[in-house]
């Protein structure tokens, strides 16, 4: 069996694109994946005319030595781009293996270790007001949610720490009022928030019991961690946009986070998370996959998620079944806050090229944030 094709399919969502990736073979079997990096698509189809002619005519079954050439063979390192690219690309090379041998891609991976997957719902990040978000959290626990992540309000495209994070505060104590124990919350900070603000968000957040805050500092830098850490009782997450194992590094041998927010498409597919989840339980940290994307970016997270010990809760924005249904007819199950396993090999999802291709997508730009005066922040 040799690879033939490697062929990106960005597809419009309704509100974003989603990159879509299929690897077909000389014997007709093919997988499909997903990559992330979401506002960069045309970077990423670009780092696969790169890596496409590293693919063609190789053994699709060499994942491990595959992911060392995609990695590796450009002589520098693989970063987000790169390492997006190669997601989708390793993705649909364990899809592929999951069909020709007629089995999940988690029986690969060592088999599954739980029955389903917790998962948390996102509430509006528009609902700033805090009896607002009150009404969207009922509605979501009513469907079944257990778990629900909110974002800081960052208002009309403006943002400052002082309001952001006494409205976030406000929030929170609203949300744990109305729903005691009930719901477990997540704050998502996304990185907009320097130590000190970070230290007092945090503090403040402490009587409130949240489950995590998640990226209250920029990525560039993990060992700023090491202060906050010590700063506060509140259990930390990060790690949603860094690229591999090496980055991952400092916060897992510091213990700098409790949860390790890996993206799988965009940390390097399965090859490199399963190595990643392994350095993390050597040292007891828990992982909460990040999962922003689409249906099949679900369905591989699913996948890591039922092999993976150390995985506590999946993000899922949506239910799985509510987008993208003609180009993804069947996606993962979903029951009361849990993905369930799929019933078919692979990722255990169908793959429309035709559908997808009547979806072309539309090239945006990701949301920008300032503050008042007028200077740039982190959206």
């Amino acid at each position: 069996m040799r690879i033939t094709e490697v062929s990106a399919y960005p597809v419009w969502a309704g509100s974003r694109n989603f990159l879509f990736v299929v690897v077909g073979t000389d014997e007709g079997v093919w997988g499909v994946g997903e990559a992330g990096l979401t506002g960069r698509e045309l970077a990423v189809c670009g780092a696969l005319d790169h890596l496409r002619p590293l693919l063609l005519g190789a053994d699709p079954n060499r994942t491990e030595h595959l992911w060392q050439v995609l990695s590796r063979g450009g002589f520098f390192p693989a970063q987000r781009v790169l390492s997006a690219a190669i997601a989708a690309v390793d993705i649909a090379l364990w899809d592929l293996k999951g069909k020709r041998l007629g089995v999940p891609v988690c029986d690969l991976l060592g088999g599954p270790v739980r029955d389903r997957v917790a998962c948390y719902g996102h509430l509006p990040d528009a609902a700033v007001e805090a009896a607002d978000l009150v009404q969207a959290a009922a509605r979501l626990r009513e469907e079944g949610w257990r778990y629900i992540r909110w974002a800081l309000p960052t208002g009309d495209g403006a943002f400052e720490p002082g309001p952001a994070v006494r409205a976030a505060v406000a929030q929170a104590a609203a949300l744990r009022e109305a729903f005691g124990d009930d719901l477990e919350l997540l704050l998502d900070a996304h990185t907009r928030l320097d130590p000190p603000d970070a230290t007092w968000l945090c503090r403040a957040l402490e009587p409130l019991r949240p489950f995590f805050v998640e990226d209250p500092l920029r990525a560039e830098h993990p060992a700023s961690y090491q202060t906050l850490r010590a700063r506060t009782a509140v259990p930390l997450a990060a790690g949603e946009q860094l690229c591999s194992k090496w980055e991952f590094r400092e916060l897992i041998e510091r213990e700098l986070v409790d949860y390790l927010r890996l993206d799988l498409c965009i940390a390097g597919g399965f090859t490199e998370a399963a190595k990643i989840a392994a350095a993390a339980e050597t040292h007891q940290l828990r992982l909460a996959p990040h999962n922003p994307l689409g249906p099949v970016a679900t369905a591989a997270t699913l996948q890591f998620s039922l092999a993976c010990p150390g995985v506590v809760v999946q993000e899922q924005p949506t239910r799985p079944g509510t987008i993208l249904t003609d180009v993804i007819p069947v996606q993962p199950r979903w029951e009361d806050g849990h993905l369930l396993p799929p019933g078919g090999p692979g990722l255990g999802v169908e793959f429309d090229r035709d559908a997808a291709a009547r979806h072309p997508p539309r090239w945006t730009e990701p949301p920008h944030l300032r503050r008042r005066d007028g200077s740039f922040t982190n959206w």
